[in-house]
């Protein structure tokens, strides 16, 4: 089992397939394995680096409070033991906060950005944000980890035909100590990089779901911040979009990153 300890804290992380990296951050309560869809099509091109962030998947649980500060700094951690200098990275829901504050705070290592259904502002500054937030900690501590589980499956995945998708929700996140969890979610609850996006150097895709928790509205408002940016909407996807929309989020990246890599490749060739 590949594990390193940084920051005093054992994580679990896998690396696949060869090419420019392109670390892999998954949302909250889950784990690297969220990217079972994309692994295959990613790993063509990209050397892949799936971690579990501390206090998710087979990383250590450590007491809390966790912060999006610490998530990074283990991250950045990780990629200097294994020998990464700079990388492109894709972050999901939490994983994307985790990711555009890697970006922040060491912008010399993050070539490139793509944040999936994912808010640069978590502040609780509108009623719906503070509903999202304090509905799920209350309902994980009136009815714990495992109904609430079943809870998020049926929102993520209400389609019949969506039944082991559901199924795994349940499995994944129900499993989770509900101490690390509830950390892991008051680590994103108040945090912001509204007002450093401005810094922002690395190009960044933002993909949105039509149906996600958040307006696209308010999604394109936010976009409107980043100083080099694409924003994509995937239409009929909901907050899941990985694992509802696989293709067309597949190709999106793709192209993205395959883009800048072929633009990269024509500034450094000789004149």
């Amino acid at each position: 089992m590949p594990t390193i300890k940084v920051n005093a804290t054992e994580l679990y992380y896998e690396c696949i397939g060869e090419g420019a990296p392109l670390l892999l951050i998954h949302g909250l309560g889950s784990s690297g394995d969220d990217w079972a869809f994309q692994r295959e099509d990613f790993a063509r091109e990209h050397r892949l680096i799936l971690p579990d962030l501390r206090g998710s998947g087979r990383s250590a649980k450590p007491p809390g409070p966790y912060s999006i500060a610490q998530f990074a700094a283990d991250l950045l951690a990780l990629l200097d033991a294994i020998g990464i200098e700079y990388t492109d990275i894709l972050g999901f829901s939490l994983g994307g906060a985790v990711a555009l504050e890697m970006a922040l705070v060491r912008p010399e290592r993050v070539r490139r950005l793509v944040l999936c259904n994912a808010l640069a502002n978590y502040r609780t500054d509108t009623w719906r944000k503070w509903l999202e937030a304090r509905l799920q900690v209350a309902l994980v501590h009136m009815l714990g980890l495992k109904r609430t589980a079943r809870l998020i499956a049926n929102r993520l995945f209400p389609h019949e035909d969506q039944a082991p998708k559901r199924q795994r929700v349940i499995d994944v996140v129900g499993a989770n100590p509900k101490s690390a969890y509830l950390a892991t979610i008051h680590a994103l609850i108040g945090w912001s990089a509204l007002e450093r996006l401005s810094v922002l150097r690395c190009p960044t895709l933002l993909i949105a779901a039509e149906h996600d928790y958040t307006p696209l509205a308010d999604k394109r408002a936010e976009a409107a911040h980043f100083p080099q940016v694409e924003f994509v909407v995937i239409k009929g996807s909901r907050h899941g979009t990985p694992f509802d929309a696989i293709e067309q989020f597949n190709a999106c990246v793709l192209t993205f990153l395959d883009a800048a890599i072929a633009s990269h490749q024509s500034m450094a060739a000789p004149v």
